[in-house]
């Protein structure tokens, strides 16, 4: 039988993707309202990406984690109150979830380095998905600078 993708190396993974999607939605809620819906889709983007990594979990017969860390928590709440203080807040929430998106994207290019090759597939899907929200905040970005 072949290796399988480490369990606590998919639940890393999923708690990563489950702090940023908390965060994606608490900036969201704190932006202007179109800078929310491009938000709130990036978050619904998170969604399908995690309900498909617990589906792989639990098809491995392990238990997927449902919930974001404690380090989540803290960025979070850390992340709000650094918002608070700039000057431009929506430019700001975007800095701070790019940082983020950027985290969990490495993370899962290491994830696909170490995976073996049955594991990679379902990774590599992920990936792009994660790749196409980084792409809408980049330009996001790019936009806030001017």
């Amino acid at each position: 039988m072949p290796p399988r993708f480490q369990p606590s190396s998919c639940n890393a993974l999923l708690r990563q993707a489950i702090d940023l999607r908390r965060l994606y939605r608490h900036a969201a809620r704190q932006c202007e309202p179109g800078l929310r819906v491009v938000l709130n889709e990036s978050a619904q983007t998170l969604d399908l990406l995690i309900a498909d990594l617990q589906a792989q979990r639990r098809a491995e017969g392990g238990t997927p984690r449902r919930h974001g860390s404690w380090r989540g928590v803290g960025r979070r709440h850390l992340a709000g109150w650094l918002v608070r203080l700039a000057a431009r807040p929506d430019n700001a929430w975007i800095r701070a979830l790019a940082y983020q998106e950027a985290a969990l994207l490495g993370a899962f290019e290491r994830a696909i380095a170490t995976a073996p090759a049955p594991d990679t597939l379902a990774l590599r899907r992920q990936l792009s998905r994660l790749r196409d929200i980084h792409l809408d905040l980049d330009n996001l970005g790019g936009a806030a600078r001017y």
